[in-house]
């Protein structure tokens, strides 16, 4: 049984669908993964999976781009002839499941990993993307060998009712899950309590909100140092530019990390987990710091509330609210006892549902169900 996923990058695969690709190779599934290689090709291989180059744009300017590798999938697809297209996230869904009309005898099956930018925005920018790609999805995602993956109900209860799915061929499986033994438990041993905002450096991710908080914490003698983590992505039209972060810096109330290629580690050296972003699927970040036992913060959204309990294992605040945002944030940095047994519970919370092994198990099933299609 061949098996193809598609993802946008290199990076993206390893932090969030490695642990999925060797199940499935442990499953016997002969599995390829199709994504643009950066700087992991090595560290791909070196897992004994097949991979294939593809040069992927997650900006939406780049139409020719675009085009081009929308050919290259027919003919990958062509010539290989997979029995399952696993695509992940948009742009490689809106590819991915185009290219998949030309592979008859393929079962498509698109993950959203969140609705992002061009769903959540109301740019024209996005609204144009959306007048586009909704009757394209309409199209699509109701043939009868495409299977749709949703990361949270909300989202899925929009493509319902904008009636782009077909839901007998519709699941609910949350996130990519999380590795419990890279993302051990450990204790906050900060003398002074850490507010961590981690992400990419996106308007959308309310950095902006946490930003403001943190000038007024700062302002208000509040004991707390305040960190942002993540890179610069200048493929979103949303990305923060660096002159922007690089001002929040020098002014002296918060500190920016930049990208890290060690998250036990750096979600470890924090005391509370800040997600105030404006949509989500299901956050990796947000199961990572809960992992490791730490209380979350996190805006009303869907996505954030798939793990964010609020009272049990973290705080919900109000969207694009500052007031909110600060107040939470607030309370957790002035009481210590609050943030262990909300941290506790995080873990648990991970180990009893959204674990690698648990997801992984809910996508290997989905792919035993969709094998009915092919036989």
């Amino acid at each position: 049984m061949k098996l193809f996923i598609i993802v946008s990058e290199d990076c993206s695969f390893l932090s969030h669908r490695l642990s999925l690709v060797l199940s499935a190779i442990d499953a016997g599934f002969d599995t390829t993964v199709v994504t643009r290689l950066n700087k992991f090709e090595e560290s791909i291989k070196e897992n004994g999976i097949n991979v294939i180059n593809v040069n992927f744009r997650r900006s939406s300017k780049t139409p020719l781009i675009d085009l081009y590798n929308l050919i290259k999938l027919i003919i990958i697809f062509k010539k290989e002839k997979p029995d399952i297209i696993h695509n992940v996230a948009l742009k490689t869904i809106l590819l991915g499941s185009i290219a998949g009309l030309f592979s008859r005898n393929s079962v498509i099956v698109n993950a959203f990993t969140g609705l992002g930018y061009v769903f959540s925005s109301n740019q024209l920018h996005a609204k144009l993307i959306r007048f586009f790609i909704k009757p394209v999805f309409k199209l699509l995602f109701k043939r009868f060998n495409y299977w749709t993956i949703f990361q949270n109900s909300d989202d899925m209860n929009l493509f319902k009712q904008l009636g782009l799915i077909n839901l007998n061929r519709s699941i609910l499986i949350r996130g990519s899950g999380v590795d419990t033994e890279e993302f051990m438990q450990s204790d906050d041993v900060n003398t002074m309590p850490v507010v961590m905002l981690a992400s990419r450096m996106l308007w959308d991710k309310g950095i902006g909100e946490f930003v403001e908080v943190a000038k007024r914490a700062h302002k208000n003698n509040i004991k707390a140092k305040f960190i942002l983590v993540g890179g610069v992505d200048t493929e979103n039209p949303m990305s923060i530019p660096l002159s922007i972060l690089n001002e929040w810096v020098s002014e002296g109330y918060l500190h920016w990390e930049g990208h890290s290629d060690n998250m036990p580690d750096m979600l470890a050296s924090a005391s509370i987990i800040c997600l105030p972003s404006y949509r989500e699927g299901l956050p990796k970040v947000l199961l990572e710091a809960a992992a490791i036992g730490r209380p979350l913060i996190a805006t009303d959204v869907p996505g954030c509330r798939e793990i964010v309990k609020n009272g049990e294992n973290g705080i919900l605040v109000k969207l694009k609210d500052v007031d909110s945002l600060y107040g939470a944030i607030k309370l957790l940095v002035s009481n210590q006892q609050m943030r262990q047994s909300m941290g506790k519970r995080s873990r648990k919370i991970v180990e009893s549902e959204l674990s690698t092994d648990i997801i992984n198990k809910q996508t290997l099933q989905l792919y035993k169900i969709v094998r009915n299609d092919i036989n």
